[in-house]
């Protein structure tokens, strides 16, 4: 059985409760599920099989379930070990008040453009096949980086802090 990671596109505490989810992805079939914090973030273990089998199957259980589903990103947790560590950030200048995300694509996304690309404190830094690596400074005009993301790769994305895939990856 391998790990893997689950990230949910849009749940929050108002839409959907993780016992709920955990309940949805154990009716998939997938073993020692566990919520983590309280916005669509899901570890469990499964047997091989492709991410996009994966989940349409998490998706399916959702619907099923739920009566409604969210966008699913399934990532093994021993990739995002090989992601993170060592802290891919520090290999960029970042401004002491930048937080470091990581967005999941949901599918491969060549860009054609150069990187890094920067606008409003928001900094898009590198791309691999399936994330991106990005960092925002705070702003009161909201999460600027966000449109960036979704002008740059669309909306099938989904974006987590630095610390809550860590933790994921690690769960």
């Amino acid at each position: 059985m391998a790990r893997y990671a689950a990230f949910l596109r849009g749940v929050s505490p108002m839409n959907a409760r993780m016992p709920a989810l955990r309940h949805c992805f154990e009716k998939a079939g997938f073993t020692e599920v566990r919520t983590l914090l309280s916005s669509g973030n899901l570890v469990f273990n499964a047997r091989a099989q492709s991410l996009a089998g994966l989940q349409r199957r998490a998706e399916e259980a959702m619907q099923s379930e739920l009566g409604r589903t969210f966008s699913v990103f399934v990532r093994p947790t021993e990739h995002l070990q090989h992601l993170i560590e060592p802290n891919p950030f520090l290999a960029f200048d970042l401004e002491p008040m930048a937080k470091p995300v990581v967005t999941f694509l949901g599918s491969f996304a060549d860009p054609g453009f150069d990187l890094p690309i920067e606008s409003e404190g928001a900094s898009i830094l590198k791309l691999t096949e399936s994330e991106v690596l990005s960092a925002y400074v705070p702003n009161p005009k909201g999460p600027l980086f966000m449109n960036l993301l979704e002008r740059c790769f669309g909306k099938n994305i989904t974006t987590r802090t630095l610390e809550t895939v860590r933790k994921c990856a690690w769960a």
